[in-house]
């Protein structure tokens, strides 16, 4: 009897779908051609008949960031990975590819921002809350300064 011939698509050289993608095609018969697909294997939901699929991988879906940070991802092609940044909001604080430290205790700040014979507190160490510590004379508690070293008398 006559042969049977057929064509399967997906096994062509180089692949038809592309790196990240599967390859499926449903009829193999020699006269079916341009019916296979191409799914992305990162969003299942992206097909496309008869070529490869525009498949997109945005690493921030996952919050890798955490909460108080925004997440950017600048290239979210499925080969393009760890370029994310986090940003503590309302900050410029930025890290690449994985959280930010998002805490600021200005009375850590060197030098120390409140100088010899005063104690700094810092209430709030938030990144976002910046200039609210407070400098009080070690001699005399009463005299204390926001933002800056107070103006302590001499024992």
């Amino acid at each position: 009897g006559p042969a049977t011939c057929t064509s399967d698509e997906c096994a062509a050289t180089p692949a038809p779908c592309g790196t990240g993608q599967t390859c499926n095609d449903p009829n193999t018969a020699a006269n079916s051609l341009h019916d296979f697909t191409c799914t992305c294997d990162s969003d299942m939901s992206v097909v496309k008949t008869d070529g490869p699929a525009t498949c997109t991988k945005d690493e921030c879906t996952t919050n890798p960031c955490g909460t108080g940070q925004d997440c950017n991802d600048p290239n979210p092609s499925p080969s393009a990975t760890g370029d994310y940044t986090c940003t503590c909001t309302g900050t410029t604080i930025v890290v690449t590819g994985g959280p930010a430290t998002c805490s600021s205790d200005e009375c850590q700040a060197t030098p120390a921002p409140c100088g010899t014979g005063q104690t700094c507190k810092d209430p709030n160490t938030a990144a976002n809350k910046l200039h609210d510590f407070t400098c009080t004379c070690d001699n005399d508690n009463s005299i204390k300064k926001v933002d800056g070293p107070a103006t302590c008398t001499k024992d």
